[in-house]
């Protein structure tokens, strides 16, 4: 299958990495100090999943994501002429919506491990999980309402609406998977919302805090609901035929939770012989009392079944349509080639993730 790769644009001179790095290294100093007034035990808990601590409470330099939402909020400050640094309270508190998003997450999908690492759930219990989970909502909220401006009480709206729209697409890709069936429609609507809206808000919370006026920061929306779409698309890629050791989960992980992902959805929807026998055995499945017991052998053949009914190039085609529609979201607003160039590079990086 050919590689989900855009065509060659300017962007390809940017360095991402450096790019990724300063948001990190922006946002990150706020982002301890918020984590900071949790009370005990909680401070400790929201540390060791963001790496900071490990298990035992010693210091660590764990992985902490590729950290392209903080990017991307202090890029969208520049991009309404604003300074980097004014759009870092927006990226902590995307960031902080984020990881509440993945405490929860991982509880509820059972996942032993992130980034290499066992979830919050497994070393310190579900209860801390939502806490933490809770905690880190809370603060969000916070970081962006003490700035006291018209601009954060406009970034706050934008924050809770995305907050919103991420809570109802966890509640239906949960929904789905209980389903026999679900729409290609019904799949992006969700991930739209469980992914789109909050990257959306990334990509416009600093515009909004550097005085963007409305068409502006709702552009730069666009652009980062479509890239959430592209970004889920390969993830959704990543949880069947990812690699474990890049991925840091188990191999065919969307699988093992019956996760009606893109490629799967895709591969139902495509018609044929191999997606006939696919939507029989997933029937069986679901009725299936040993299905935790799968061989990696039985996880393998419905992986190569979706890939034979056209799911997995279905998937990688769609990332690219995603990518192109982002970009030309750009298109609408006036802001220095340099930054442009960046929120491409960007939406080039997200969808060329290591398969």
């Amino acid at each position: 299958m050919p590689p989900v790769t855009p065509a060659p644009t300017a962007a390809d001179a940017v360095d991402v990495t450096a790019l990724l790095e300063r948001g990190r290294t922006l946002a990150t100093p706020v982002l301890r100090a918020a984590v900071d007034r949790l009370a005990p035990p909680m401070d400790t808990v929201a540390a060791y999943h963001f790496g900071w601590i490990d298990a035992q409470g010693n210091p660590a330099d764990g992985d902490g994501g590729k950290a392209v939402r903080p990017a991307l909020a202090v890029l969208s400050a520049q991009a309404a002429g604003a300074a980097p640094e004014v759009g870092v309270p927006g990226a902590v508190a995307v960031e902080l919506v984020h990881n509440f998003s993945l405490l929860h997450d991982d509880l509820m999908d059972g996942d032993e491990q992130r980034r290499h690492r066992d979830t919050v759930w497994k070393v310190h219990g579900p209860a801390q999980a939502i806490l933490v989970g809770d905690a880190l909502f809370a603060l969000a909220n916070e970081i962006l309402l003490e700035l006291g401006t018209v601009e954060a009480g406009r970034a706050t709206r934008r924050l809770t609406r995305a907050s919103r729209a991420l809570i109802d697409g966890q509640a239906q890709d949960i929904s789905y998977e209980h389903r026999e069936r679900v729409t290609v429609e019904e799949c992006l609507e969700m991930e739209g919302n469980k992914t789109g809206a909050l990257l959306a808000c990334a990509s416009s919370v600093g515009a909004v805090l550097g005085g963007a006026d409305d068409r502006t920061a709702d552009a730069l929306e666009r652009y980062g609901h479509h890239l959430g779409l592209a970004f889920q698309a390969v993830d959704d890629l990543l949880g069947i035929w990812g690699d474990p050791e890049s991925t840091g989960k188990q191999t065919w992980s969307d699988l093992r939770q019956r996760k009606k992902s893109l490629p799967v959805v895709a591969a139902l929807a495509a018609g044929g012989p191999a997606s006939e026998r696919l939507g029989r055995i997933l029937a069986e499945d679901a009725k299936s009392s040993d299905f935790e017991n799968f061989s990696e052998e039985e996880f393998a053949a419905r992986a190569a079944l979706i890939e034979e009914a056209g799911g997995r190039e279905w998937t990688a085609q769609e990332a690219r349509r995603q990518h192109t529609v982002a970009v030309e979201a750009l298109d609408t607003i006036d802001m220095p080639d340099r930054v442009r160039a960046q929120f491409t590079a960007l939406a080039d990086f997200v969808v060329v993730r290591k398969r």
